[in-house]
């Protein structure tokens, strides 16, 4: 997933919130989900504990935690073998940790409720199963995707045109140095770069962007060196998670940053006057998939199952996608229905994600790309044993270039930011123990 909040995780850590657990109690009535934050809808996991009683008669008891980097996560995993029951990685650490053998697959037969995973669109359902390792089951037992989405371009209207954008070149451009926000992810950066690069050759059909992207040779790395080491005198940060809100406050003209948090950011600058608008530009870009896995060491393999299947159910995914705005792998036609907004001028083909019914619909293009914006997107598999490299080539590019102004900046955006989320979480919190308070009492009448 894409959100970072160092700051609300070591809250929620410090006050015990959702990570300790009566060591007597038994396992198999409990459920340990570590998700990314401010990943999963109001409510949704109080309503699966309900969903888990009706199916199989048991109570469950969820112990959820939070992280912020995937490579912790797998850590967490691989070397500490704690027993998560199912977790939430992007896509290229599911396939890192299928050829590593540390995933279970996924139960599809339950009790009393339709498998909804069978909702998920078979568009993404093939994205997935690119991840199988050799000779094993289909990489969509093990994994089913939860959220998905493109790279592109976040811009203000008022300082730039869609037109300015149409390459990837517009970040190199000096017009707009100082004015560019960059995602700190080395994975997109990496793709971005050398598709800039070879853009000719995408043009004419030499290449393609999934060569491309997927690129780790000598050549390939010295190229995305030299074209980042370009870019970067035009770079004012390198964001994990202030960049959307410095564009809603028209501090920055250009975000390069993803679907989810470009969705997010045009709603709220609408509100405050500022219009915002999202494209991918011509040479295409990397398409992300986050889903759900079933870690090795789980050990209620049962109720993650359930869980998984809960969250594949339209009206729960939907909920899902309203809280992060983020889109849900789901295709449904309560999905469907749901996001065409008919106040919206365009329309798009979307028909490889929802079949035929929806070759021409008004979606957001955030949410829902057009079929020729997809078709010049594609997935950035697992860097495998190039990682290493690859990030060397990061930290060298990247270094200290943020002036003091900057700086003072992004510090007080990002403390906002931070403080109004601990408000809105630690409010949300205390508002759940006073309604569980009262449904104590009411009980005990």
């Amino acid at each position: 997933m894409k959100k970072l909040n160092l700051i609300l995780v070591t809250l929620l850590a410090c006050i015990g919130f959702s990570s300790c657990y009566n060591a007597a109690e038994k396992r198999e009535n409990i459920l340990k989900i570590y998700n990314w934050a401010d990943y999963i809808g109001e409510g949704v996991l109080e309503d699966f504990q309900q969903y888990y009683k009706e199916q199989t008669g048991k109570d469950i008891r969820i112990v959820y935690q939070t992280f912020d980097i995937n490579e912790i996560m797998l850590t967490k995993i691989e070397k500490g073998h704690e027993d998560f029951d199912v977790v939430c990685p992007s896509e290229y650490i599911i396939e890192r940790m299928l050829h590593k053998g540390l995933l279970l697959p996924i139960d599809t037969v339950f009790a009393h409720s339709p498998n909804y995973m069978n909702n998920v669109a078979p568009f993404i359902r093939e994205q997935i199963d690119k991840l199988t390792a050799d000779g094993d089951l289909p990489a969509s037992r093990y994994a089913v995707c939860y959220m998905w989405g493109t790279a592109g371009i976040l811009y203000n209207k008022k300082f730039v045109k869609e037109k300015e954008l149409a390459s990837w070149g517009c970040l190199w451009d000096k017009r707009f140095s100082g004015k560019i926000l960059m995602k700190d992810a080395y994975r997109d950066s990496y793709g971005t770069a050398l598709l800039y690069a070879h853009r000719q050759e995408l043009k004419d059909g030499s290449k393609t962007v999934s060569e491309l992207m997927n690129d780790y040779s000598p050549a390939a790395m010295d190229s995305v060196e030299k074209y980042l080491k370009l870019l970067k005198p035009n770079v004012a940060g390198w964001e994990a998670d202030f960049g959307k809100e410095m564009m809603t406050k028209g501090k920055a003209w250009l975000n390069m940053t993803w679907s989810g948090d470009a969705q997010w950011a045009i709603e709220e600058a609408q509100a405050v006057g500022v219009d915002l608008a999202y494209t991918v530009p011509e040479e295409g870009s990397n398409v992300w998939y986050d889903g759900w896995v079933i870690p090795r060491y789980a050990r209620n393999k049962e109720a993650a199952s359930y869980f998984i299947n809960f969250l594949c159910r339209p009206d729960i995914a939907l909920r899902n996608m309203e809280e992060n705005g983020y889109v849900s792998s789901i295709a449904a036609p309560e999905i469907l229905e749901a996001c065409t907004d008919s106040t919206l001028t365009g329309h798009v083909d979307a028909s490889y994600f929802f079949g035929d019914t929806a070759k021409h619909v008004k979606l957001r293009n955030t949410q829902y790309p057009d079929r020729s914006v997809i078709a010049r997107c594609a997935m950035i598999r697992d860097f495998g044993e190039h990682t290493a490299q690859v990030l060397e080539i990061w930290s060298r590019v990247k270094g200290d270039n943020l002036n003091s102004g900057i700086v003072v900046l992004i510090l007080v955006v990002v403390g906002g930011l931070s403080l109004w989320q601990i408000h809105r979480r630690w409010t949300a919190y205390k508002r759940k123990r006073l309604q569980h308070r009262k449904r104590r009492r009411v009980i005990r009448r």
